[in-house]
């Protein structure tokens, strides 16, 4: 039997890269607005990281965060990347803005420990619910992945480990935008919670066939990312943070003709879809404005028929065996 294992509440949570300025610019008063949309929409789990604005993101999510009981959400942040004072700051792709760090890349035991003591001292917040380790994955690390997941597994994993056992946090796991980090983490060691960005979507099912099986059998869970992957599914032109392929365009052409058909709202679609799935615990769209955040919230609980999702397999838009609401 599977041993249960800490989730964060869903269905809908609250992703922190847009609030480090990812892509745009975003006002402190628009920020706050933002989050305290999230917090009257009901939204009970905020995920961030030192890497979104260079620490900015964090510092935001604390501003809020810190007027609320702390036994009411769940807040998780991500290690892999310390913070260094820089005077001009680190303003790193995709984002348009920094506060006063550099990053440096640090996947051991000591950087781990370190990594959480900083997050907690920039949000003003005792205690962090769940710590993903960032991106450590072949798309941010190239052929070094091998060797740096070799650290994290030595170091970072097992300083992990070590923390959930002393109470220090609830959870850990991965957050990355490829599967294969994560199926090597449950086979090589113990993680809880894996926030997958962009590979479980209405256009990409990467995490259906093997990740989210193993999931299952291990009784770890899923946060989905990247709901819309990045702008694609919700009227965008990006697709993973980058312009969208001919072939990918066309698969989301074809979902929303279907979606027109039969008076569905795409977006309503891509959250629910993802949320569907019994691995699943959260799914948590970034929002800048928030407007984005109330109206994520409606098109989560936006009455999509069943005949839908029966259309969309039909049409071969959907494996058969893909989990679909109700």
């Amino acid at each position: 039997m599977a041993t249960t294992r800490f989730a964060p509440p869903g269905p809908l949570g609250f992703g922190g890269a847009p609030l480090g300025d990812m892509f745009d610019k975003v006002d402190e008063a628009t920020a706050q607005a933002t989050l305290e949309a999230a917090w009257d929409s009901g939204i009970r789990y905020y995920d961030t990281a030192p890497h979104y604005g260079a620490g900015l993101s964090e510092f935001r999510f604390g501003q809020m965060l810190r007027q609320r009981p702390r036994d009411e959400y769940v807040l998780s942040t991500k290690v892999g990347r310390l913070l260094v004072p820089d005077v001009e700051g680190e303003i790193a792709h995709p984002f348009r803005s920094a506060m006063a760090f550099r990053r440096v890349q640090d996947y051991s035991a000591a950087g781990a420990r370190r990594s959480v003591e900083d997050s907690l001292q920039r949000m003003g917040i005792g205690r962090i619910d769940i710590v993903y380790v960032h991106d450590l994955a072949a798309d941010h690390l190239g052929d070094a992945w091998e060797e740096a997941f070799a650290t994290a597994r030595e170091g970072a994993f097992r300083e992990l480990i070590r923390m959930r056992e002393e109470g220090l946090i609830k959870a850990w796991g991965m957050g990355v935008n490829l599967t294969e980090p994560c199926i090597r983490a449950l086979k090589e060691s113990d993680p809880d919670v894996f926030l997958l960005a962009g590979r479980y979507s209405l256009i990409d099912l990467a995490g259906l066939d093997e990740l989210f099986p193993l999931c299952a059998e291990r009784g770890a869970h899923i946060v989905v990312g990247g709901p819309y992957n990045s702008g694609l599914l919700a009227g965008g032109t990006t697709f993973n943070y980058v312009e969208a392929a001919p072939a990918e365009v066309e698969a989301r052409n074809r979902i929303a003709a279907v979606c027109q058909e039969l008076g569905v709202d795409l977006r309503a679609a891509a959250l629910q879809f993802c949320a569907a799935h019994p691995v699943v615990a959260a799914v948590i769209p970034g929002a800048k404005h928030p407007d984005r955040v109330r109206q994520n919230a409606a098109l989560m609980r936006a009455r999509i028929p069943s005949a839908f999702w029966a259309a969309l397999k039909a049409k071969g838009l959907l494996p058969e065996d893909a989990p679909t609401p109700g």
